[in-house]
């Protein structure tokens, strides 16, 4: 039985691969890439509830920090703005410079390479699932005070508590959910054995 757990342990995780420091840089490019993909599929899942819809693409804003950790998860998510400025890639059906810099929920668009840098910094220290969905909760935390801070200005609200309600509040019971949810999956993922 010592011999079973010792070979157990012994075996890589294969999501380790994944990391910069294992990783060749074919690799790396590819699932940098492929985060960016998701993220932009993510994207086109969306409901209007409010301003800034409900969509799918903070999942993978999310994973990407945890499992490419904060340079390749920031690098991720850099490629998905750069990938709207010439695809129609982004929630709100355009793209391009001008609708960057525009539109009212540009801000989220903003804090995702800070959130998945952060995820990355944190999720790199935690060693169970607690420690996940507070690296998690925090690049969550940075995502939304960069999204409520633009939708304050873009939309000329007159006070920050309607701000704080409209892009932040209505958002908290979904985006808590999408927190638990890349949380146990990423902690499902790590106990997969190559």
């Amino acid at each position: 039985m010592a011999n079973n757990l010792t070979a157990r342990s012994s075996r890589t995780l294969w999501i380790d691969a994944l990391s910069p420091d294992r990783a060749s840089v074919l690799v790396q490019v590819l699932v940098i890439s492929s985060f960016a993909v998701a993220t932009a599929l993510g994207a086109q899942v969306r409901i209007y509830l409010w301003e800034v819809p409900i969509t799918l693409q903070t999942l993978f804003v999310y994973g990407s920090g945890l499992v490419l950790g904060a340079r390749n998860g920031l690098l991720s998510m850099l490629l998905y703005l750069v990938l709207g400025m010439f695809l129609p890639v982004y929630a709100g059906d355009s793209h391009g410079f001008a609708y960057l810099m525009t539109a009212v929920s540009a801000g989220y668009l903003f804090g995702m390479p800070l959130s998945a840098y952060v995820i990355g910094l944190l999720g790199k220290r935690a060693t169970g699932l607690l420690g996940d969905t507070v690296a998690v909760f925090a690049g969550s935390a940075v995502l939304f005070t960069c999204g409520v801070v633009w939708l304050h200005f873009a939309a000329a609200h007159t006070t920050w508590s309607y701000s704080i309600e409209v892009g932040w509040l209505r958002f908290v019971g979904f985006d808590l959910a999408k927190v638990l949810i890349v949380a146990l999956a990423y902690r499902g993922l790590r106990s997969w054995r190559r």
